[in-house]
């Protein structure tokens, strides 16, 4: 008897994954819960264990692969395939034909090219629309002539727009892949008239980083405040309390202290903890506070998520911080650390600069950078004396957030950093 084992649902909205190493051969026995092969997605590395048990008699899986779920990964036979896989077996040849079919009616995909023509023209055509579908479909982030109008004399209503947007959230969108690859074509084939390069195709994390921060860019109005926190007084306290913190297991840092900080100003400043859904014109404020933080890898930029701060201390964050950059950068992080968030920081102190524009992270509304602290004169009592001051950046969405608010939530956290006891006063 014999049986597909095909790629598992992993974890919500992860649909796609690449293999990154096979752990089984054609001939291996394997056992329920084994796992067989490696795979990453766009935002953690983990092992994918076997649901059945027998011998491997055929792996269509490969290195370097991109599967969907669902996607067949191995056949395995013996006593532990169950009966009724019997029947499936002879799927894999019709599933092969259509995979060589597949290759056949490419040619036809690419004869009708010239159907871009007529796209072209559709586009300069005046598209009957109200100025208020317009702006709803300019602020999702669709061309309005893409949408099929079924209103009278093929009028675009404010359903067609969202019907279009939830089924291009489903698709893989490729009406506006095309713009951005051909843009890439053409620097990268004008690049090699000047000189040798070196094409490298991007990980499956720098794909869905390009595709979110492009996504977030276009279509999410950003401003970002910029302040500074005098932490003269912090770092005293993170070298009177590190060792504690070291001794069980994290490293009490800036970012830690800003975590647990958050929690509050969160709660005080409710639209920072809030999403947008422009479909439903509605802005969603979570009640719970998950944060973000962004680590350096080299596969890319991961942000794993530190769950209810607002229950936690500063050292439980700190170690758990100190866990999770770990497993990050060994590619053993597990999926569902990596969602959830509520808000992110980026913190990048430790390689330095001044200040920076961060870019908010969808579909939270705003996103804290922390550049490095430096040493400067600060005018006190009369005279000028040496403080360590913290450059803070807020980006944030200004169809959720005032300006005068990002403002006041700027200086809520230069306020808590340099007078943290001043919280006490609070409830």
């Amino acid at each position: 008897m014999s049986v597909e084992f095909k790629l598992p649902a992993l974890a919500e909205n992860v649909d796609k994954v690449t293999v990154t190493k096979l752990l089984v051969a054609v001939g291996d026995d394997v056992r329920k819960d084994q796992p067989v092969m490696e795979i990453e997605t766009d935002k953690a590395s983990t092992e994918v264990p076997s649901s059945v048990s027998g011998k491997v008699t055929e792996i269509r899986a490969r290195e370097g692969q991109p599967l969907r779920v669902g996607d067949v990964v191995m056949v395995v036979s013996g006593n532990g395939a169950p009966a009724e896989a019997a029947k499936p077996a002879p799927q894999p040849q019709r599933q092969d034909a259509p995979v060589k079919l597949e290759a056949v009616p490419a040619p036809r995909v690419t004869a009708p090219a010239p159907v871009a023509a007529p796209a072209a023209r559709v586009s300069n055509t005046p598209v009957p629309a109200s100025p208020s579908v317009r702006r709803l479909a300019r602020e999702i982030g669709i061309d309005v002539s893409d949408v099929p109008g079924t209103g009278p004399g093929g009028r675009v209503t404010i359903e067609d727009v969202k019907s279009f947007s939830r089924q291009a959230r489903n698709d893989v969108r490729p009406a506006r892949a095309p713009a951005p690859v051909a843009a890439s074509l053409a620097s990268s084939s004008e690049a090699t008239a000047f000189g040798e390069v070196e094409r490298i195709p991007m990980n499956s994390v720098r794909r869905r980083t390009s595709e979110n921060m492009t996504h977030a860019w276009t279509t999410i109005p950003h401003v970002t405040q910029f302040d500074k926190a005098d932490i003269t007084g912090v770092e005293r306290f993170r070298q009177q309390y590190g060792k504690r913190v070291e001794a069980a297991g994290g490293k009490l840092t800036v970012t830690a202290i800003l975590v647990k900080l958050l929690a509050t100003a969160l709660k005080k400043f409710p639209q920072f903890n809030a999403s947008i859904d422009v479909l439903a014109q509605e802005i969603t404020y979570k009640k719970y506070y998950n944060i973000g933080v962004a680590v350096d890898t080299d596969r890319g930029l991961l942000v794993p998520v530190v769950r209810n701060v607002d229950t936690k201390s500063v050292i439980e964050i700190a170690v758990e911080l100190q866990e999770m950059a770990a497993r990050a950068r060994e590619k053993k992080n597990r999926l569902e650390e990596m969602q959830g968030a509520t808000f992110t920081i980026s913190n990048l102190g430790g390689i330095g600069g001044t200040s920076f524009t961060p870019i908010i992270n969808p579909p939270e509304a705003a996103i804290l950078g922390v550049s490095r602290g430096r040493i400067e004169p600060v005018y006190i009592d009369g005279a000028f004396q040496p403080r360590t001051m913290l450059p803070l950046s807020l980006s944030y969405d200004h169809r959720v957030i005032d300006g005068a608010d990002a403002a006041r939530f700027v200086r809520w956290i230069v306020d808590a950093l340099e007078q943290p006891l001043s919280l006490l006063l609070d409830n």
